[in-house]
């Protein structure tokens, strides 16, 4: 049976859709962003990458919202019982991934928006709809930004790894079913 909710011992579809389409949209924003920092103004999809890269940013915010919301909502499913030091030190670990995971990305989605309003202009959402700039309040404002976000995007992917690779460990390693959780698999 496929939930739609969480329960304490799993996740529902609404959660794991949105992590996994979350976890697609980092690593396909992360690539577009490596692709367009080598393209000149010049270039035929100079614009066109840039306005993209934007519109799902933007949409991945809504998403994270609505991904926070649905969390407090729901019931979190609860890790596997901690038998020793090491395995509590893990799960502690894990926690606080969670949270810089979290922040992280609010952090990268907020420098985005400030580099692509700096300019006073509001981002246009695959032409559908704009979010409304806010007045640039700090000089050089959208270099800054720039830099804050490239530095974020490398420290999100590189937490995304880490990430990734506790999920294997626990799955391959552990044999637990930390990450089965994640992909319908083994529901009850």
């Amino acid at each position: 049976m496929i939930l739609i909710k969480n329960t304490l011992s799993s996740y529902g579809i609404v959660a794991i859709t949105v992590h996994w389409i979350m976890a697609l949209g980092i690593f396909f924003l992360f690539g577009l962003g490596l692709y367009m920092v080598e393209l000149t103004y010049y270039d035929a999809w100079y614009k066109g990458s840039l306005d993209l890269h934007k519109s799902i940013g933007v949409l991945m915010f809504f998403l994270w919202c609505f991904r926070l919301l649905w969390r407090g909502f729901n019931a979190k499913p609860q890790p596997v019982t901690a038998k020793s030091l090491v395995e509590r030190l893990e799960q502690l670990a894990a926690h606080w991934m969670h949270k810089v995971l979290y922040l992280t990305m609010m952090l990268l989605m907020l420098s985005g928006y400030l580099i692509s309003t700096a300019d006073g202009r509001g981002i246009l959402v695959f032409e559908l709809f704009e979010v409304s700039a806010v007045p640039a309040f700090i000089e050089n404002q959208e270099d800054l930004a720039g830099e804050i976000h490239f530095i974020l995007a490398w420290g999100l992917i590189s937490l995304v790894a880490v990430h990734a690779l506790a999920a294997v460990k626990h799955h391959l390693i552990d044999k637990d079913d930390t990450l089965k959780k994640m992909v319908l698999i083994n529901k009850k």
